[in-house]
């Protein structure tokens, strides 16, 4: 499982290539791109901030990944999540995970989705032109994570 937290940007399909590289039992290989919007909650937003508690941030989404190991036959993932401060438009999130098949292969990684919006260490600050605001928490990632409680496999 490879797990980075970084400032610069990251290439989908060069993590996808490194996913997959010298491994010919890979049947499947599922992701996730989140992106900067230039609207939130109503509001234009210039730019966001993502700050975050190195060496906490990244055992948090290692332990997302072993997670979604154990609940699912997986053959690898990669998370990557960017810190710092991203314009519209700017990849922040993403993961991706290879499996034999397509559906555990969904299945974790719509998990670690779910999971990190709720249990990593991020705090984001938009700046609007009414000025700077911290995001708070949504219930719609609340229920999305509450979904995969106590479920093996995929959520009803």
């Amino acid at each position: 499982m490879k797990i980075r937290v970084q400032t610069e940007a990251f290439d989908l399909g060069a993590e996808i290539d490194a996913l997959r590289a010298g491994r010919l039992d890979v049947g499947a290989v599922a992701s996730f791109v989140g992106y900067a919007r230039d609207i939130n909650d109503g509001s234009d937003v210039r730019a966001m901030t993502l700050e975050h508690y190195p060496g906490m941030t990244e055992k948090a989404l290692g332990t997302l990944a072993d997670e979604a190991a154990a609940r699912w036959t997986l053959i690898d993932a990669t998370v990557v999540h960017r810190v710092g401060r991203l314009l519209p438009g700017d990849p922040i999130v993403l993961v991706a995970v290879a499996s034999r098949h397509r559906g555990d292969a969904f299945a974790a990684c719509a998990f670690i989705m779910d999971a990190l919006k709720t249990r990593a260490p991020f705090w984001k600050k938009e700046e609007t032109p009414a000025g700077e605001r911290w995001v708070e928490a949504r219930a719609s990632d609340d229920a999305a994570a509450a979904r995969w409680a106590d479920k093996v496999g995929r959520p009803d």
